[in-house]
């Protein structure tokens, strides 16, 4: 009898099996998988200039300069109260309540002045308001 202690070896985990039923794995997925384009409606779609688009009649660009002066669809408004502005906005209305308010003012502009128009455009009616702004690329020439 031999009771001298063995050798104990490491185990080893062989990768290379495991490397081949990856790789046929992955064959498998490549040439199952379909590469074709779902195409179940050919359309060819209206081509439109955008700037024709545009409705203007609904549009009312109100300007305000930076000392506090308004313009409404370029037209002065005499005075610079409230009510003022909205005898102008409701004379532009030309589409009733369906217009849509531009706000283009001057970035140094009061904001009380900015307030003045969106109030005359409440009391006129006019919830569709908008601010007119321009890219910061175009603002550093």
């Amino acid at each position: 009898m031999n009771f001298r202690p063995r050798a104990k070896e490491e185990p080893e985990i062989n990768l290379i099996p495991f490397i081949d039923v990856l790789l046929v794995i992955l064959i498998f997925l490549m040439l199952s998988t379909t590469y074709s384009k779902f195409t179940e409606l050919q359309l060819t779609l209206p081509v439109a200039d955008a700037e024709q688009l545009r409705d203007h009649p609904k549009e009312i660009i109100v300007a305000v300069a930076a000392d506090g002066r308004y313009a409404v669809n370029k037209a002065a408004v005499d005075g610079k109260g409230v009510d003022a502005i909205a005898r102008a906005l409701t004379q532009a209305a030309k589409a009733g309540s369906n217009s849509v308010v531009i706000i283009s003012a001057d970035a140094t502009a009061p904001h009380q002045s900015v307030v003045s128009v969106m109030e005359a455009a409440r009391r006129v009616g006019l919830s569709q308001i908008t601010f007119a702004t321009q890219s910061s690329a175009s603002a550093g020439r």
